[in-house]
């Protein structure tokens, strides 16, 4: 552009040196400095639209190249390079366009793709200038960022009406080919899901670990039988004597796999469980996770991997059942990012930068938690434990300060009130309240898109440049 404006400049200083001609002459010379002007404005402007839309198309390349530039010789490195760009970049004005792709592997692997076109001008032809070089670059990088998400995923009874589950299988779906396809290898990305209702499933094969808190399950499972001489006790001494009769405990091996919110505050903390704790007094807070019999139990979560095809059978055998308790799925989320008690989480490599993130969807309101609610009605103690309005603390604004990112989606298709709850929740460590982390759709359709736009937002974190 520098160059253009020299040129007008010459032909200005000309203009104020030469003395011949008539007044018709002289106007129409003093035109050319206007007609520069107004040309280069206009020019410059549709040579920056092209730009735009070459950047856009550039960085989708870089991205959509990077999933397999380490299998590919030079030669259909560039072919793919231009046959991607060439997909995604609809400006037919601009010519002799030149895309090179290069893969390097040092500080980490990346395919680097740049772009040049000439575009066409309208006015400043009149100057000697016939075209105007647009450029950019793009650079995804693979080598030295890597993504840890955890999906918390409403599985309550509410999700069985305006195929609701029906949708939200559908759109998991596709954000774990999304996240797939942005893995260049195992590892890279690793993706755990949590599903939720009033209760999380564990997985009832865990009835003999030593993280589980047993005592509330066995007082609400088992059976009265006769004794001459009862002494029986709770685990934390709650009597199991009624006269002549001992209370006994089912097998464990009974249980369904479901656990409730653990003793708070721990409910809101990714707190070890302590196997110790098993001896504490009633009345002082464990940490371990109360088993409990729920008949609503979804079915059992997942921690961290990338066996694709396991993550998708697990979606498709969730089912519609139960009371809403967010806090319990945001918790359990961010605990198979950091592990404790069935889930074990792959270190992290040195070499690597890594990203947490959490993505919770829920359809509603918090109805039902350990201690609140009746499963019906919405309950403000139970938003409490997620988010405290007013000092801004709870499960939230722990996850955001240990560093995670939180995504929020309500789906709203009965006309409640936007969840202003899951607004606040979103955010992350570098804007800890983000609305635009937070979606809400008005129909179950609408799950598929918001699902596709956080899916590209989250494979964008790999894009370096």
């Amino acid at each position: 552009m520098h160059a253009v404006w020299t040129r007008i400049a010459r032909h200005v200083a000309r203009f104020r040196t030469e003395s011949g001609g008539n007044v018709a002459i002289t106007f129409a010379i003093a035109t050319l400095p206007l007609v520069g002007t107004v040309g280069f404005a206009v020019d410059y402007s549709h040579a920056n639209s092209v730009k735009a839309a070459m950047q856009a198309a550039l960085d989708s390349a870089a991205l959509m190249l990077s999933r397999d530039a380490a299998t590919l010789t030079n030669n259909d490195l560039q072919t793919k390079a231009k046959s991607y760009f060439d997909a995604l970049f609809t400006r037919p004005e601009a010519r002799n366009v030149v895309i090179t792709a290069t893969y390097t592997t040092v500080g980490g692997s990346q395919v680097k793709v740049d772009g040049a076109a000439q575009v066409p001008t309208s006015f400043l032809g009149v100057i000697g200038y016939q075209n105007i070089t647009v450029n950019g670059t793009a650079t995804a990088a693979w080598g030295s960022s890597r993504l840890r998400v955890a999906l918390a995923l409403d599985n309550t009874g509410s999700m069985a009406s305006d195929g609701k589950m029906t949708a939200l299988k559908a759109a998991t779906k596709s954000l774990l080919t999304q996240l797939k396809d942005s893995a260049a290898q195992n590892g890279d990305v690793y993706v755990s899901i949590i599903p939720f209702a009033k209760d999380v499933n564990v997985g009832a094969s865990n009835y003999n670990a030593d993280w589980i808190d047993w005592d509330d399950w066995e007082e609400g499972n088992g059976s009265w039988q006769n004794t001459s001489n009862c002494s029986g006790r709770s685990r934390r001494g709650r009597s199991r004597c009624n006269n002549s009769q001992a209370w006994v405990p089912a097998n464990k091996s009974s249980w369904n796999g479901c656990v409730t919110d653990r003793d708070r505050d721990y409910d809101q903390l990714v707190t070890a469980p302590n196997p110790a704790d098993d001896a504490l007094p009633i009345g002082q807070a464990s940490t371990l996770f109360p088993a409990e019999q729920y008949n609503a139990c979804p079915v059992a979560m997942m921690g961290l991997n990338y066996n694709w095809t396991a993550m998708n059978s697990l979606v498709d055998s969730m089912q519609p059942n139960g009371a809403t308790n967010q806090p319990i799925g945001l918790v359990w989320a961010w605990q198979s990012l950091v592990g404790g008690g069935p889930l074990t989480v792959p270190p992290k490599d040195s070499n690597y930068k890594y990203q947490d993130v959490i993505v919770l969807m829920s359809d509603g309101l918090n109805t039902q938690n350990r201690w609140y609610g009746n499963g019906s009605q919405t309950s403000t103690a139970v938003d409490n434990r997620m988010y405290q309005t007013g000092n801004g603390s709870g499960t939230c604004a722990n996850i955001k300060n240990a560093g995670v990112t939180i995504y929020t989606v309500h789906v709203n298709t009965d006309g409640d009130p936007m969840s202003t709850l899951l607004q606040n929740c979103a955010g992350g460590p570098d804007k800890f309240n983000d609305p635009s982390k937070f979606f809400m759709v008005t129909s179950a359709s609408g799950l598929g898109s918001v699902f596709s736009q956080i899916g590209t937002n989250l494979t964008k974190l790999r894009v370096a440049k």
